[in-house]
Parts: structure tokens; C-alpha cells; sequence
């Protein structure tokens, strides 16, 4: 499967690449912008939470060329003699915000941690304030069952391909100089530029999903401006794939995942039960889909507005991020399969929507190239479809990436130089980020890294499900920096 020669030329020209880029454009203390804190915009914050802007260079290559903006934010520390350093919170998505964490997060962390850190959040490039960017796509274009590319009930791939031209070209058109500029090795570079304005001569961060890679990259990237590194949930950073591996790994993850839904809405006694057995839940909705599929059911006010198959299944992909979602999800399908009224559907604006999307889309489409051979896409996605009926081959599928241009610079390879400083924090049972995707970040750090695995499911792992071990042994690492000194399995806990 892999050309072991041939990948180790190209890791040595990319390398030496990035190695004289990253001297070349790295910010000294001297061209620190000079921050000037204020009051956030937004209401019900930490009203010890401040905000500024920062500005950074559009093209790093031209350092003092155009300037863009980000938004930063902190809260400091309330005991400045237990403070370490500043920790700063790198969102998922991509096209997430860590902006309002400062103060939602602190309410949740041990005091311990709290009082370590001045914590920090910020909106990347072209997120929200951050120099926002949009592609001013239509809005059915919008609907979460379009942007993610599910194929036709037959497995015909020939809308999403229209649809994945359509979204390039527009994206491309609209907002193309900002859009070509958002890239993971461009946010790494970012996050240095704040750590600079922030003074401080090393980073801890916090990140999760898909900050778990833009994290990676930067302890790869400025290994020893990093201090104490936490990649919540990550994915597998394969250079030659990005984030095609993290899509075509969520056929997996749903598989993984789904039994513990199952389990749930068979139980006796449960208001939602669906089924007598897990088994019999599993087929339940595989034939719902199916029939979603050729009957759709009008669903006023949603986008698209009807509840069909793909818009089943994608429902099913989004509520197995936390237990919590359950409910709502079983509520959907008793609706469905009996024909009773829908419940009121919910989505983001088509403002919000259409900021989100154009990250998303720019950071998958300018980290790493997509094949663009449309059969063997094709014939991908039969076999995925075949071997993972849940998800009915979307993660194989065609999307804008294929129409895009090529990336400017190659996609950052994980690797194990530098400090020993890197923990990361995983559940067995993640819907979007799989435990053997995580595995492989663990063995692109080596020895940089430990990891904490907890049997549990979900998406996000430190302070997220209850779980005293992997929150203590997390907490403890940020802290106090004790590490566990080899990989441990914190076991399920009730409630």
C-alpha cells in the first residue's frame, strides 16, 4: 500500500521545505504586534474575560505584506503566584471558535489548572471576526445532507458531483485570496504569532477534534515553543491524506459508536425504546433509511424540507456525539416510523452556516489534494456502502476538494522530535474521530506522546463525560505536569 522509498524522498524535500520556511517566517519578539485588551463584544461572559485583535500576515511567505486579523481572548489567572503560562484553546471544526471558551471552560476545570494559566481563545483566520469569509452559496447548498456528500438512494454519485463543482466554484469565486490562505500549517503559524503577543516564550494548548491536528502540527512545527500539549480526540494525521483519512474513518467511528445507541433504545423500561434487541434496532433503522429514501416525509421549516434518508442518517451521525442527543434522535424516528407530526427542526443561520462552511471547505481543500477521477470515486463508494450501511458510503464520496486548486505547500508530517510534552485524551467509542485514528497520532509522536484512553463514547474526552480518571489524569498532566509514564485505560464509570 505505501511506497516506502518513494514517500521517504518526498518527506526529506518536504521537510527541508517547511524547516526553512518555518526559520525564514517565524515571529520574533521584536515584530510582536502590540495588543490592546478590551471588553468582548459578546454578553453573559466571565466579566474578567478580555478581547483583543491581532493582526498576522495573509501570505507568511510575505510577512509584511497584506495583514488579515484574528480575534484573541483571555482570562487570567486569579492567583498570579500559582500561574505557569498561558493555555491556549484550539478549536475543531474545521471553522470552530474558541473565542467564548475562556469562560466556559474555566467553570469546569479544577482549580488546580484554572490557577496555572491565563487561558486563551481565538477565532482563526476566516472564522467569525477573523477575517470572515463566506462563498455565498445557495441556501439549499447549505443543508447538512448536501454539504456532506451522501449519495443517491441507489448509490449514484452524479448530484453530489454537481454539487461539489458548484461549491468549489463559487467558494473559489467569492472569496478566493483569504479562502487559498487558510490552511492547518498556516494556523499552526498563526498560533505562534499569538503566543508572541501573549509573551510568553513557550505554549500549552488544549485541542480538540480537529484541533487535535492543527495542535500536532504546531508542536511539529515550533517543538520547543511548546510546553504542555493536550490533543483531545484526534484523528489520523497521515500527511498524504488530512482529512480525507479523518472523513473515510467515520464509517468506522459510526460503527463503532452506534452499538452504544443501540443498547440505549432497547433497554426496557426507556420511554424511546425502539426496538426489543440492539440487533433489532440496527435493522429498524437501516430500513427507515431505506424507505426515507423513496418516501420522504415533508418536514416544513427544515433545510431540505423533507426528512429522507440521507437526512435520517446524517441526524443519526450528528446525535452520536454525546448520550445527551439520544432522545432526540429516538423522538425523530418514532415520528418518522409512525407517521405522527415531526419534531421542530433546528439549524444554525444561514449566516453562520455559510462562515463555517467556507473554512471548512478551504482548510480540507488547500491541507492536502483529492483524487479527481470520478469512476473510481464511483465504485469507492458502492464498496464503502456495502461494508457500511449506516453511513451508506458518504465518507468516500466526491466533494469541492476535487475541483480545487492544488495545495501551495505539502500537509505537515507528525513526527517524533521534540520535547516529551504531548498527551493525548481519547474514547474508545468516538463517533467522528475513531480510537485506531487516534492510535495513529499516538505513533506519529512516539515518544513525545502518552496517551489516555477512556472506555467511553462520544466525541471530546477531558471534562466531557464524567469520567474521573481521565479528567484527573488530564488535569494532573496540566497541572502539576506528571504524565502517565505509559499509555493508560481508564475503565467505563456509571452516570
Amino acid at each position: 500500500m505505501r511506497n516506502t522509498s518513494h514517500k521517504a524522498v518526498l518527506f526529506t524535500v518536504a521537510a527541508a521545505a517547511l524547516a526553512i520556511t518555518a526559520s525564514v517566517v517565524a515571529p520574533h519578539p521584536a515584530d510582536a504586534a502590540t495588543v490592546r485588551w478590551g471588553t468582548c463584544a459578546e454578553t453573559g461572559l466571565n466579566p474578567r474575560q478580555e478581547c483583543a485583535t491581532l493582526p498576522v500576515p495573509l501570505d507568511y511567505g510575505d510577512p509584511h505584506g497584506r495583514q488579515i486579523t484574528l480575534e484573541i481572548s483571555r482570562l487570567r489567572s486569579s492567583q498570579p503566584r500559582s500561574r505557569r503560562g498561558a493555555l491556549l484553546l484550539i478549536p475543531g471544526g474545521p471553522g470552530g471558535s474558541s473565542l467564548n471558551q475562556p469562560s466556559t471552560v474555566t467553570a469546569k476545570m479544577p482549580a488546580s489548572v484554572r490557577d496555572a494559566y491565563d487561558v486563551i481563545g481565538f477565532e482563526p483566520r476566516g472564522v467569525g471576526r477573523s477575517t470572515p469569509v463566506s462563498c455565498g452559496l445557495e441556501h439549499g447548498d447549505l443543508a447538512a445532507a448536501n454539504l456532506r456528500p451522501w449519495p443517491g438512494p441507489d448509490g449514484d454519485i452524479a448530484r453530489n458531483v454537481a454539487t461539489a463543482r458548484r461549491v468549489a466554484q463559487t467558494c473559489l469565486r467569492n472569496d478566493g485570496d483569504v479562502l487559498r490562505s487558510i490552511s492547518t500549517a498556516n494556523e499552526a503559524r498563526d498560533i505562534d504569532r499569538i503566543r508572541v503577543a501573549l509573551g510568553e516564550s513557550r505554549l500549552s494548548a488544549w485541542g480538540v477534534s480537529y484541533g487535535t491536528y492543527a495542535g500536532a502540527v504546531y508542536a511539529t512545527m515550533f517543538p520547543q515553543r511548546t510546553d504542555r500539549i493536550v490533543l483531545d480526540s484526534s484523528g489520523d494525521p497521515n500527511p498524504e491524506r488530512v482529512a480525507r483519512g479523518w472523513l473515510a474513518n467515520t464509517a468506522i467511528a459510526v460503527e463503532d459508536r452506534f452499538p452504544d445507541f443501540a443498547a440505549w433504545a432497547s433497554t426496557a423500561g426507556n420511554p424511546y425504546r425502539l426496538a426489543r434487541t440492539p440487533a433489532g434496532v440496527r435493522s429498524m433503522f437501516i430500513d427507515l433509511a431505506g424507505r426515507l429514501d423513496h418516501a420522504p416525509v415533508p418536514w416544513p421549516g427544515a433545510n431540505p424540507p423533507e426528512l429522507n434518508g440521507n437526512v435520517l442518517r446524517e441526524t443519526l451521525q450528528e446525535s452520536l456525539y454525546s448520550d445527551g442527543r439520544f432522545p432526540g434522535l429516538a423522538t425523530l424516528i418514532l415520528a418518522a416510523r409512525e407517521e405522527r407530526p415531526l419534531p421542530a427542526p433546528s439549524s444554525p443561520p444561514d449566516e453562520v452556516l455559510q462562515n463555517v462552511t467556507a473554512v471548512t471547505v478551504a482548510t480540507m481543500c488547500d491541507d492536502v489534494a483529492w483524487p479527481r477521477s470520478i469512476p473510481a470515486i464511483a465504485r469507492d463508494v458502492a464498496a464503502d456502502r456495502a461494508r457500511h450501511p449506516l453511513t451508506a458510503g458518504m465518507p468516500v464520496n466526491i466533494g469541492p476538494c476535487s475541483f480545487w486548486p492544488s495545495p501551495a505547500e505539502p500537509a505537515v508530517r507528525i513526527t517524533a522530535h521534540g520535547p516529551s510534552n504531548v498527551l493525548l485524551a481519547q474514547n474508545l467509542r468516538d463517533p467522528s474521530t475513531p480510537y485506531r485514528g487516534a492510535l495513529e497520532m499516538r505513533r506519529a509522536f512516539g515518544d513525545r506522546a502518552r496517551m489516555v484512553a477512556i472506555d467511553s463514547g462520544g466525541h471530546e474526552a477531558y471534562l466531557a463525560n464524567g469520567n474521573a480518571c481521565g479528567d484527573r489524569l488530564v488535569s494532573d498532566f496540566l497541572a502539576n505536569g506528571k504524565r502517565p509514564a505509559h499509555d493508560t485505560l481508564c475503565p467505563a464509570e456509571a452516570g
